[in-house]
């Protein structure tokens, strides 16, 4: 990839696994037939000639036919001057299979609105990158080591529809 784009990190040498003990459906995802190996991070090479990790494939958004990083998404609602958390997923959607749909844990003694936080958005994102749902939260779902759960706040989104 040219310096300063986006694309899937990948790594080969001595180091690298094989493949899966007996899944060679496993083996066949994560190794090429050139013996790279898929990491699913999303990295940038700086004109510095250094690899930042910047997302995980599986956090990418498919709006329409365009790719949206949660990352971008979630980092431009961190500089929102009422956000203190925010989760960028995709929600199903008919027409475009995905749209952005944010979850904000707003700061202590701060207030805003679902409709501000999408007006903030559009004045700093691609129309595309605009979140069509923004949920408040005060709890996450996290795992042991203290993540949070963005496939928990998906099917949220899910049960959300149906009722």
């Amino acid at each position: 990839m040219p310096a300063e784009e986006r694309g899937e990190v990948c790594f080969r040498g001595w180091c690298v696994t094989k493949g899966y003990f007996d899944d060679p459906e496993k083996t066949a995802e994560a190794l090429d037939a050139d013996g790279w190996f898929r990491t699913g991070d999303v990295g940038v090479i700086g004109r510095d000639g250094y690899l930042r990790l910047v997302g995980r494939i599986k956090d990418m958004i498919r709006v329409g036919g365009e790719n949206v990083a949660a990352a971008d998404v979630e980092a431009i609602l961190l500089k929102h001057d009422a956000v203190k958390q925010a989760v960028a997923v995709g929600m199903a959607d008919a027409r475009l299979v995905e749209v952005v749909a944010v979850f904000c844990e707003l700061k202590t003694g701060k207030q805003t609105t679902e409709q501000e936080i999408v007006d903030y958005c559009r004045q700093h994102l691609a129309s595309f990158k605009v979140p069509r749902r923004v949920t408040f939260v005060n709890d996450w779902p996290m795992t042991g080591a203290g993540k949070i759960q963005r496939y928990v706040l998906k099917e949220m989104l899910t049960e959300a529809a149906v009722i």
